[in-house]
């Protein structure tokens, strides 16, 4: 049985396109099997999206696990004087990702193979993941060690995880690594962790849209 987050180059290919909306702007993009919601923009997604409410204009940001492309090409869209790296293992995902980057004319990304950190050279304002939860929790925890290392003084790591997924027991790893983690959002078996690598900033670093 083939996963969304491994190598099957010789898997049969069924694309399908996907239409978005992400504050007002219209993206779409091409998916197929052998990708993580290929069907669809799913709903851990499209909640990580709509809570990201901090302006990332001219900042560095960080996709790991990024699948199709669907959260790092919707903020680069959004937001297009930042630079959005974004990353994955599966081969299939990297080519749709390049291809739905090219399609909504997408200039300010850089999409490359990487497994999680490891061929990672640069440090990040904002790291944001919704994490291949199929590959067990000693990779999703992995994520969130090293994104400490990854990220900027004043940066922050968002992810997105259900309940029944293991939300509870990720909460406890973000807290554990990181001074301060709040939950900014809650919605159908959904959550959304905010974790800050700087415990003195009380505000918001980013300038609010």
């Amino acid at each position: 049985m083939s996963h969304y987050y491994e190598n099957n180059p010789d898997l049969k290919s069924n694309p399908q396109n996907i239409n978005f909306r992400f504050r007002g702007k219209e993206l779409t993009f091409l998916a197929d099997a052998g990708v993580f919601s290929k069907t669809r923009v799913d709903f851990g997604s499209r909640l990580l999206l709509e809570s990201i409410t901090c302006n990332l204009a001219g900042k560095r940001v960080l996709d790991i696990g990024c699948g199709y492309g669907a959260i790092g090409i919707s903020l680069a869209k959004f937001y297009p004087n930042a630079v959005i790296e974004m990353t994955d293992v599966n081969q299939r995902a990297l080519d749709l990702a390049r291809r739905n980057a090219e399609a909504n004319e997408i200039k300010n990304v850089i999409i490359s193979e990487s497994n999680l950190y490891e061929q990672i050279t640069s440090r990040f304002d904002l790291i944001v993941s919704n994490p291949p939860i199929r590959a067990g929790k000693r990779i999703v925890h992995e994520i969130v060690e090293k994104a400490y290392e990854y990220l900027n003084p004043d940066g922050e790591l968002w992810v997105v995880i259900q309940k029944k997924q293991g939300a509870p027991s990720l909460l406890k790893k973000l807290e554990a690594v990181f001074p301060k983690t709040s939950t900014v959002a809650r919605e159908k078996g959904y959550y959304i962790y905010r974790s800050l690598k700087n415990n003195e900033i009380i505000l918001d670093i980013f300038t609010k849209l």
